[in-house]
This record gives C-alpha cells, structure tokens and sequence, in this order.
C-alpha cells in the first residue's frame, strides 16, 4: 500500500476518534477538540490527492477510498451537527428553530447531492466515461470543511464570541449549501452524455 492511501486511512480511522470526542462532554472543550481533529482529517484529502497525483502514485484502491472517506467525513460532521441543539443553536435563540429547520434541510440536501454524483459517476466508469474534476467541486469541500470547523469551535465559545462564530459559521454553511447544489448541477450538464442513451 503506497503513502497516499495510508493517508485516506488515516482520515477513514480519525472518525471515530472525531465521533468519541465530540461526545465527551465530561472533558473541557471537548468541540473544540474535535474541532480540530475533523479539520486535521480534511486537511489529509489534500494531502494525499496531492501526493497521488505528484508523484504518479494513482491507485484504483486510492480511487475507491479517497471519496468514501472524504463523504462519511463530512456526512457524519453534519449530522453531528443536528444533534447540537442545547450548545450550538441555542446561541442564536432568536432564530434557533427557523436556524435548525434550515440547516435540516440544507444537510439533506448536501447528502442527496452527494448520492446523485456519486450515482452519476458510476454510470459513466460503466460506459468507460472518463470525467474530468470541476474547480467547483473543490470549493464546495472548502467550504463544508471549513463550516463545520467553525461551527464546532462555536459551540465552546461563550457569549458575544461565541455568538459572532455561530453567525460566521452558518454563514459558511449557507455558502457551502450553495456551491454543493451549483456544482452538481454544473457537473450534470457538462456530462449531459453520460445519460444519454448508447
């Protein structure tokens, strides 16, 4: 096994280290550490895309983990994120029920998209369909990575702190929210051939 899929493992076993942190409450700043640890484990997606493809270390094995670990990352951040009602909405009490509502959905969404590029790409790997990365895509990952950062980080911050983070980091959701539908559809259509009948 080459460098860079150690990596993808690397990130693939980080979940449930991120997972047991978050529910350690019993430990001070226990977001805050997940925190960190999600956001190291994001940081290994480009290190080892960088790596594969610098070095010419390209694996079908690395294929088929680097996505599957980057999608439970994020996917288990975000619903992580729902359970946070009594330390992360709760901050923003004004609008904490329209606030949950909103992210409810924008999280299904996120999934949903996910499940249909992930559909749409094996399709096109049946009929031998090569599809090209869009810069898109990339910004999209920046942009739930980074939220979900934020976010954790908010739910340790107390008062007008933590209030100012919470806002930057929904923020930063509703941007994400926004470049994960962009982008799917973008890639949809620029690959419109992959659905078309042989």
């Amino acid at each position: 096994m080459n460098l860079p899929n150690k990596i993808t493992l690397t990130r693939i076993f980080m979940i449930p280290v991120f997972v047991l942190f978050f529910f350690l409450d019993e430990i001070p700043f226990n977001y805050g550490i997940s925190a960190i640890i999600f956001a190291v484990a994001a940081c290994t997606d480009f290190i080892d895309g960088h790596i594969a493809r610098s070095r010419k270390l390209v694996t079908n094995l690395g294929k088929f983990l680097d996505p599957i670990a980057d999608k439970v990352l994020v996917s288990t951040a975000m619903i992580l994120l729902l359970t946070m009602t009594g330390t992360l909405f709760i901050k923003l009490p004004d609008i904490a029920e329209p606030l949950y509502i909103a992210t409810t959905i924008a999280i299904c969404v996120i999934m949903a998209r996910e499940l249909i590029i992930s559909a749409f790409r094996q399709i096109a790997a049946a009929r031998g369909l090569v599809l090209a990365a869009e810069k898109l895509g990339k910004y999209k990952t920046t942009f739930q990575d980074v939220s979900v950062f934020v976010l954790l980080l908010a739910a340790d911050l107390s008062g007008k702190t933590g209030e100012i983070a919470c806002y930057v980091g929904f923020g930063l959701f509703a941007v994400a929210t926004i470049l994960t539908v962009w982008s799917g559809i973008s890639y949809v259509v620029k690959n419109k051939q992959v659905l078309k009948d042989a």
